[in-house]
């Protein structure tokens, strides 16, 4: 090479490059808690006693914390208090950018079910996300859903297999849980919501709410999670 210390200049130009291949890998520190976004949409409160449940079963995992949002409401308070929507819980925050997703090293999406699909208010955060899947910020993340319907044949398991196909675009990891419960999975003593995808609960028509059954399959599906975050992380 010439004058100048073009050789220098070309050692000092691949550590850079090198240094900033190695910053665009997204990889948690071992040093600090992991992190299992909990989110969720809940009209009349069914799916946010799942999510309860599910934090608490991640909790139970020592270096793994739960945190709670809510997908943004779509409805307008007017036709909120004509469907008789209680009042939500104001300490669960509204995830507010879908940017703040990329902070999560893994998911637990939650939602009742509308015709066999997740409600319109989580499909409208999916659908916000178009700037995370261009850089495939979500890529690699494990995900898993947990759901409520009206019924026994109301969408217990196609409202989360309807929605893998947003995990897919992201190129995200699907959790399901599988017969990993146990015995549990095959209780037939009780009517109880919940499947091989995920913890699920049965509405009926608004008054019934989560057993004690559903709320314990809700809990190990946080757990669950919690035990495949920490091994995707530090092996």
């Amino acid at each position: 090479m010439g004058k100048g210390g073009g050789c220098v200049s070309s050692k000092n130009k691949t550590s850079k490059s090198s240094n900033s291949a190695k910053n665009s890998i997204n990889v948690p520190s071992s040093t600090k808690n992991l992190k299992i976004f909990i989110v969720f949409y809940s009209m009349y409160g069914h799916v946010e006693s799942l999510a309860r449940r599910i934090k608490k079963g991640i909790e139970t995992m020592e270096g793994v914390e739960g945190v709670l949002y809510r997908a943004p409401e779509t409805m307008s308070e007017d036709v909120l208090v004509k469907i008789q929507a209680p009042l939500k819980d104001d300490s669960i925050p509204e995830i507010s950018l879908p940017s703040d997703l990329v902070d999560a090293d893994g998911f637990l999406f939650g939602f009742p079910t509308r015709f066999g699909c997740m409600a319109g208010q989580m499909k409208a955060l999916f659908d916000s996300t178009g700037n995370l899947w261009k850089e495939q910020k979500l890529a690699g993340k494990p995900a898993g859903f947990f759901v409520s319907s009206g019924s026994q044949g109301g969408g217990q398991e196609t409202t989360a297999w309807t929605a893998i196909t947003q995990l897919a675009h992201h190129g995200m990891l699907f959790v399901p849980i599988g017969y990993t419960f146990g015995a549990g999975m095959f209780n037939m003593d009780t009517v109880r919501g919940g499947s091989p995808y995920g913890a699920g609960v049965f509405a009926g028509d608004g008054s019934r709410e989560a057993t004690e059954v559903e709320l314990a399959l809700a809990e190990y599906q946080g757990k669950y999670m919690a035990t495949i975050v920490k091994k995707l992380v530090h092996g």
